[in-house]
C-alpha cells in the first residue's frame, strides 16, 4: 500500500514538474515572440505617426507628431499618387484574376491527368523557376519597347500586365499539391454522371479547394502591387506610366523631395499598406489552409 502511495506521488510530482516546464518554456516563447512582434512594429509605427505630422514636412529628429492632422493626406491626392494608385490596381486587379485561372488549370491538368513527358514538363518548369527573373530583364524590356508597350509610349500598364501573366503557369507547385489530396473518386464519380472535365474543375474541386484558390488570388495580387524593379525598369520613370512603388521612390531620389515630402512618403505608404492588410486579415485562415494544404503532397 505504502509502495503504491509512493509511487502516485511521485507520478503527480512528474507531472506537475512536467506542466511547470511546459508554463516556463511557453512564457519564454512568448516573450521572444512579443519582443520580435514589437520591433517588427516600430518602423511601421514610425511611418504612421509620421503621417499625421502637420508642423514640418521635413525629417525630423523626434517620431511623435507635435501638431497632427490629415493635411498629408489631402495633399497626396492632388499630386500624382491617385494616378500612380489606378495604374498598381488595375495591373494587380487584372494579373490576379487572369494568373489565378491559368495556375488552376495547370495545377489540375497536372494533378489529375497523366500524358507523355508530363514529368519532364514539371522538372522542366521547376530548373527554369530556379534562374532569377532578372535575367530577362533587357530581352523582355526589349520585347516591350518593340510591341510600344513602354512608359515611353505610354503603355506601360499593358506591358507589365503582359509579363506578370506570361510565366503564370510555373506557380503550380503549391495548387497541385492541394489538388492531389481531393480524392479521385470525386472526378470519377461526376464523369460518370455525365459531367466534362471543365465542369467537374468547376462543380466539383473548386468549391472544395476555397483555400488554395485565395490563396493564389492573393499571392497572384501581391506580385504586382509590390513590384519595383521590373516595374521602374519598364515604366521609364514616366509619370503616367508608374505604379505606387516606382512613384513613391521616386519622391526619395531627389534631395529636394525628401526635405519637403518626406510625410507625404508617408502618408503615401499608409494608403498602399491598406488594402493589403485588409485583405490579409480578412482572408488569413484560408490563406494558411492553402499553404499547409497544398504542402502536403507534390
Amino acid at each position: 500500500m505504502n509502495t503504491n502511495n509512493t509511487a502516485a506521488i511521485e507520478k503527480q510530482k512528474r507531472g506537475l514538474g512536467l506542466k511547470a516546464s511546459a508554463r516556463i518554456s511557453n512564457t519564454i516563447i512568448y516573450i521572444i515572440l512579443v519582443i520580435m512582434s514589437i520591433i517588427w512594429l516600430i518602423p511601421f509605427v514610425c511611418i504612421v505617426l509620421q503621417s499625421f505630422r502637420c508642423e514640418s514636412t521635413w525629417i525630423e529628429s523626434y517620431v511623435i507628431p507635435q501638431k497632427w492632422g490629415f493635411d498629408n493626406y489631402k495633399a497626396l491626392w492632388n499630386s500624382d499618387f491617385p494616378r500612380w494608385y489606378l495604374n498598381t490596381f488595375i495591373i494587380a486587379l487584372v494579373v490576379s484574376a487572369v494568373q489565378t485561372i491559368i495556375v488552376l488549370c495547370m495545377s489540375y491538368t497536372l494533378s489529375r491527368f497523366r500524358f507523355k513527358m508530363r514529368k519532364g514538363l514539371m522538372q522542366f518548369m521547376l530548373i527554369l523557376g530556379m534562374f532569377p527573373g532578372m535575367l530577362a530583364m533587357i530581352i523582355l524590356y526589349r520585347v516591350l519597347d518593340d510591341l510600344h508597350l513602354t512608359g515611353q509610349y505610354g503603355n506601360a500598364v499593358p506591358g507589365l500586365i503582359l509579363v506578370y501573366v506570361a510565366s503564370s503557369g510555373m506557380g503550380y507547385y503549391v495548387s497541385k499539391g492541394f489538388f492531389d489530396t481531393i480524392p479521385k473518386s470525386l472526378d470519377e464519380a461526376a464523369r460518370v454522371d455525365g459531367a466534362n472535365r471543365a465542369q467537374v474543375l468547376n462543380k466539383i474541386i473548386l468549391p472544395l479547394a476555397k483555400p488554395i484558390v485565395i490563396y493564389t488570388v492573393l499571392t497572384a495580387f501581391m506580385g504586382p502591387w509590390g513590384d519595383f524593379v521590373f516595374a521602374r525598369y519598364v515604366s521609364q520613370m514616366y509619370p503616367q506610366a508608374m505604379n505606387v512603388a516606382v512613384g513613391l521612390q521616386s519622391w526619395l531620389a531627389t534631395t529636394t523631395m525628401v526635405h519637403d515630402n518626406y510625410t507625404l512618403f508617408c502618408a503615401g505608404g499608409v494608403v498602399v499598406a491598406i488594402p493589403v492588410a485588409i485583405l490579409f486579415m480578412c482572408l488569413q485562415r484560408y490563406y494558411v489552409e492553402g499553404v499547409t494544404g497544398g504542402a502536403v503532397k507534390g
